[in-house]
């Protein structure tokens, strides 16, 4: 959920990974009661290896892919600059590419893949330089807000904390004149006003403006949804009250009747491998809603991947492993997503899971013969 917020550099691959603030939950049990994994969960399903699982985002994304390569080589800001012209009005995509294109750029400065010139990191230049060239680009500008916004999560106990937090906040506001109508700096600055600790008025007076803009935006309200959770300023009542007004006024063809799995989710107790809790009236509840927007949105939907990844792990806890191997055939690939990003090794978090759900499907009597091959 707030992984969905901050992109930050955790391991190797050359790439990045979403964080959820900084927060590590316990790693994921790899066992469960009366399951044996199984020995060679690739055999025959056609399912990417660990090692070759791609830990930046929890989708393909072949234009993205293809700038930062290009950023890379280049040190250039001018395909990152040129991915989000072209993604235009895509409101839902381009916040994913921003987050992106930001926890590169952290993930460079950190050490992750910069070069030195000298004794000194270059890493993350393009950045800088594409700020520098052009001030008036509002890709930019926005790709600078989140960038301060993952530099201040690296560590929320630093002294530099808050005032990070403000400096993003002024290029998020900078961002916002640049484009007027883009709902993007003003998610950005949910994470900026969850951090800083706004006012529930305030705050409410933030959501009015991402709103009024993109009304049904599922990322949006994944950015929002932590502010009033337990963990932060509000409830679990608040979180659920949030998440069920948006999924019950949601209209046809949205991902938001899924929202309220990623609420059950924050507030589980942690380390509960109690198979009663995930076959519960809440949690079937949710898993539903979450299935039925799926059905009901766009195939490419940006944001499906995540909606996925998180019925994987619920459908797993809750032992129905035919659908959990049905989303584990339409995400394999990619893991950067909640809740693998909560772990300290999201590909092996992701990889366990796929293995208890192959193991739980063949003691059913599945079999890889048949099946249809992942990604397909």
């Amino acid at each position: 959920m707030d992984a969905l917020l901050v992109l930050l550099a955790a391991l190797a691959l050359g790439g990045f990974v979403f964080l959820p603030w900084m927060r590590r939950r316990r790693a994921a049990a790899h066992t469960q009661r009366g399951l044996v994994v199984a020995a060679d969960p690739m055999a025959g399903y056609g399912f990417v290896p660990l090692e070759e699982l791609d830990v930046r985002l929890p989708g393909p994304d072949e234009e993205l892919d293809a700038a930062l390569a290009e950023m890379r080589r280049t040190h250039d800001w001018r395909p990152a600059a040129e991915l989000l012209k072209s993604t235009g009005d895509d409101w839902e995509r381009r916040w994913q590419r921003v987050q992106t294109l930001a926890g590169a750029a952290a993930f460079e400065l950190a050490g992750g893949g910069a070069e030195t010139d000298g004794g000194h990191r270059t890493g993350g230049i393009w950045l800088r330089t594409w700020r520098s060239e052009a001030p008036k680009d509002p890709g930019g500008a926005q790709t600078h807000a989140q960038f301060l916004v993952v530099q201040a999560l690296r560590d929320p106990g630093s002294q530099d904390f808050r005032m990070i937090l403000e400096e993003a906040r002024t290029v998020c506001r900078e961002a916002a004149l640049l484009a007027p109508g883009s709902p993007i700096p003003y998610i950005t600055e949910l994470a900026v006003a969850r951090g800083l600790g706004d006012r529930p008025a305030d705050y409410e007076e933030l959501w009015a403006k991402v709103a009024q803009r993109a009304p049904q935006h599922m990322g949006a309200h994944l950015a929002a949804l932590p502010y009033w959770s337990q963990k932060w300023h509000g409830s679990r009542k608040e979180a659920e009250a949030f998440a069920e007004r948006a999924a019950a006024g949601a209209p046809a063809g949205t991902l938001l009747p899924a929202l309220p799995l990623f609420a059950v989710y924050e507030h589980l107790p942690e380390a509960n491998m109690v198979r009663s809790l995930y076959q519960s009236a809440v949690v079937e509840r949710a898993i539903e809603g979450a299935h039925f927007a799926l059905r009901e949105a766009p195939a490419d939907h940006p944001m499906a991947p995540h909606v996925r990844h998180l019925l994987v792990w619920f459908l797993v806890r809750a032992e129905r492993y035919a659908e959990a191997m049905e989303q584990l055939r339409l995400v394999d690939g990619h893991v950067g997503a909640v809740p693998w990003s909560y772990g300290r090794s999201p590909a092996a978090e992701y990889a366990a899971y796929r293995a208890l759900a192959i193991a739980g499907w063949e003691q059913l009597g599945g079999t890889s013969a048949g099946f249809p091959p992942a990604g397909n």
